[in-house]
């Protein structure tokens, strides 16, 4: 045992030397100590992601989340016809919710009216989501479309409402999003769903 004492002490010692080298040599630059930043999260590249939401029930919340702090995506769906939609707070939002739109008959580029929409809040770290179960408890008042840098990518903004609450999948409750509105972007050209 006294013996591996020392060959750890200059196993130790010897990568303390080498290792800021190693780095160096395999392309890293040095590291100052300073801890290193994650990227911003951000909804759009161009900078005007945006959900605001009214929520009532058993989340009671007046949702308002700028482009910055936000995630969002999007892709075209097959059945039914349409787009889904996510929406997130970046690690740390209170309360920690995604919220799910998908939208029936919205077509790649155009723009569309009352449109049907199913909508799930899923409140993350627990076992709690709402669901509408459906595309007829919601509706998207207008929809506008614009083309991204990205092929068949296009920033979504939609308004709508809901006269129905989103129900508890499991156990009790229910969330009555009264108005939405957000713009996020759909990928028409992922693999359709």
């Amino acid at each position: 045992m006294r013996e591996m004492i020392p060959i750890f002490a200059r196993l130790a010692l010897a990568l303390t030397v080498l290792a800021p080298w190693a780095g160096t040599a395999l392309g890293a630059t040095p590291t100052s100590g300073a801890p290193v930043k994650a990227p911003t999260v951000t909804c759009l590249a161009t900078g005007d992601g945006y959900l605001r939401a009214k929520m009532a029930g058993a989340v009671d919340a007046n949702l308002d989340w700028p482009n910055s702090g936000t995630r969002c995506e999007g892709e075209s769906r097959e059945q039914p016809p349409g787009v889904r939609l996510s929406f997130q707070r970046a690690a740390g939002g209170k309360p920690n919710l995604l919220l799910v739109f998908g939208l029936s008959g919205v077509t790649e580029g155009q723009a569309a009216h009352e449109v049907k929409a199913n909508l799930t809040v899923i409140v993350q770290g627990t076992n709690r989501i709402y669901g509408t179960l459906g595309d007829s408890r919601c509706t998207v008042d207008s929809l506008s479309q614009r083309p991204l840098a990205a092929a068949g990518a296009y920033r979504i903004e939609a308004r709508g409402f809901c006269t129905q609450p989103a129900h508890a999948v499991r156990g009790k409750g229910d969330v009555l999003v009264s108005t939405f509105e957000f713009a996020g972007v759909v990928n028409f050209t992922t693999e359709k769903i």
